[in-house]
């Protein structure tokens, strides 16, 4: 630009030397070309500033757009950072829940001191409950997690429609038939009639037999003759009805499958709880004597009835209690209760059925149990989640939402265990609560705190004998596969397999163990049950053989 322009100064110079008539003129005809050249070069520089500014603006924006890409990836950076902050924070509350602070404690006894009734946190009981949501209601929160969840409704839409075309195929019509749950879920009135004995015994006999024990305790002159006469007198009735009297009820009326396990896990449940409210409220009568002319303090009746409804085993006069009731999330829950069930039928006829039986009969080998074995893994893994997300996590968020009772955890996440000693703390809180505080603690305290190796296997054989126990009654034959991995396998991982281990290569074993303990049931289990049906009967090898028919 700069020589198009001197270029152009030169010849308008040579012009006005050849045609110049006076000192004005030539300062007319110079200063006229010149200012028209000073114009055409500011604008050309102005033009170069424009061209240089977008430029620049150019470059701006991409340093913007690189610059938001790079805090889009520190904010996500930072918010793992700050979940897995949170995360070990909420496991060590959760952890010191368990045992309150010491200066908690010692505000609990100076509360015990001045109101001289029974708390609903006793020094030795530990167990704090606490308004806190169940853990995957939280997780569903975040979209990932949520999507997993999606994916198994997927797979739930998927098994309906390869059952809807195989029913097609086979029968020419579109039809979705549920045989199999109708008859799992048979005579469901003389369950009904069972449930409601065990509910009314166990609502009203406990109570009063302990309250009038409570009455006469600090009066009766022979306190040991009086505990021990009320004591085996429930005993005896604790026997006959929660004892004998579902045993009897599944046996003699031949209840199919899913209506045994109802009454057996029903008489679990009020048995325990009984034992809770006993052990929890005779400390407090034994400890408590009242002045002359008073009454002993006792629980109230109501919280008793709440307490036999409320998500846990453990008993407490008082329970922290939300505000209301969010039917939207109680509609919700029960439907997820029905999709589980549908969802468990769906396996069984589609993966377990056509494998466990044959058209013919197919001679034993080996090959056929390992091949079997393995094939049991998936419907077995998926049964596992299915029973916990079902039961640990709808039904008791359906009865907790329902009574208000806020403490909602019911399980920890077992899923991230990177051993088994911690699997078994976290897959099921409700059971390990009461396992742990009126088994290994009171074996402990009977033994002086001594042989807590004693106290935490005495806890695994009761476990796993109440559970073979449940199997057996609610399949209506005895095959001790449950207990032997239980009470062989569980304690030798338990022990072997401790809390040392933080390396995720320990959870892929755990998951490892999980899969092929899970496929060996349900391979164990279909079997036995379609041998119960088609082999002859031996010796103490059936029980109630037209049952499972």
């Amino acid at each position: 630009m700069e020589h198009i322009c001197g270029n152009h100064r030169s010849e308008q110079c040579e012009s006005l030397i050849l045609w110049a008539v006076s000192e004005d003129l030539l300062i007319m005809t110079s200063g006229e070309p010149c200012n028209r050249l000073w114009h055409r070069e500011t604008k050309t520089r102005h033009q170069d500033a424009n061209f240089d500014q977008a430029e620049s603006h150019e470059n701006i924006q991409e340093d913007l757009t690189e610059w938001k890409q790079y805090m889009k990836k520190l904010k996500v950076k930072v918010l793992e950072q700050v979940q897995d902050q949170l995360r070990d924070i909420l496991d060590k509350a959760l952890t010191e829940s368990i045992e309150p602070p010491a200066h908690i404690k010692s505000a609990l006894i100076g509360k015990k001191t001045n109101k001289g009734s029974p708390r609903s946190q006793r020094k030795d009981d530990g167990k704090l409950f606490m308004e806190r949501a169940s853990l995957l209601d939280e997780l569903f929160e975040i979209s990932h997690i949520r999507t997993i969840y999606h994916m198994f409704i997927a797979v739930l839409l998927i098994f309906c429609l390869s059952t809807l075309a195989v029913d097609y195929i086979d029968q020419g019509r579109l039809v979705l038939e549920f045989d199999l749950l109708f008859y799992a879920f048979g005579k469901l009135g003389t369950v009904t009639w069972a449930w409601l004995t065990m509910f009314v015994y166990t609502l009203f006999v406990p109570y009063y037999i302990l309250e009038f024990w409570g009455s006469l305790y600090h009066k009766f002159p022979s306190k040991l003759g009086l505990t021990l006469g009320a004591g085996l007198i429930l005993t005896a009735i604790q026997t006959c009805v929660l004892g004998l009297f579902p045993i009897y009820t599944v046996v003699h009326h031949q209840l199919p499958p899913a209506s045994r396990f109802i009454v057996i896990l029903e008489q679990i449940r009020f048995l325990m709880k009984t034992y809770s409210f006993i052990r929890e409220t005779a400390p407090v009568i034994l400890k408590n004597t009242p002045k002359e002319g008073e009454n002993p303090r006792f629980p109230t009746f109501s919280s008793y009835l709440y307490f036999l409804f409320c998500p846990t085993l453990i008993y407490r006069e008082f329970y922290p209690r939300n505000r209301q009731i969010r039917w939207n999330y109680v509609t919700v829950t029960l439907g997820k209760i029905f999709g589980c069930l549908f969802y468990g039928y769906f396996i069984l006829v589609r993966l377990c059925i056509p494998v466990f039986r044959p058209e013919t009969n197919q001679p034993f080998s080996k090959r056929t149990m390992v091949l079997a074995v393995f094939h049991s893994i998936l419907p077995g893994i998926m049964l596992l989640l299915l029973c916990f997300f079902a039961f640990l996590h709808c039904w008791l968020n359906l009865f907790g939402e329902l009574l208000r009772f806020a403490d909602r955890m019911f399980y920890k996440d077992w899923w991230n265990s990177t051993s088994f000693a911690n699997y078994y703390r976290t897959w099921n809180v409700v059971v390990h609560d009461w396992l742990y505080y009126y088994g290994y603690r009171d074996f402990l305290w009977l033994s002086n705190r001594r042989f807590r190796a004693a106290a935490m296997l005495s806890v695994f054989i009761v476990s796993a004998v109440v559970h073979e126990y449940a199997l057996a009654m609610g399949f209506g034959f005895f095959y001790p596969v449950m207990f032997c991995l239980f009470a062989v396998f569980g304690v030798a991982f338990n022990f072997t397999m401790t809390d040392k281990h933080q390396s995720p290569v320990f959870n892929i074993i755990m998951w490892a163990c999980l899969f092929l303990g899970q496929g060996v049931q349900v391979c164990l289990y279909c079997q036995e049950w379609y041998a119960q049906i088609h082999c002859p009967p031996t010796g103490v090898r059936t029980l109630i053989k037209g049952s499972l028919i």
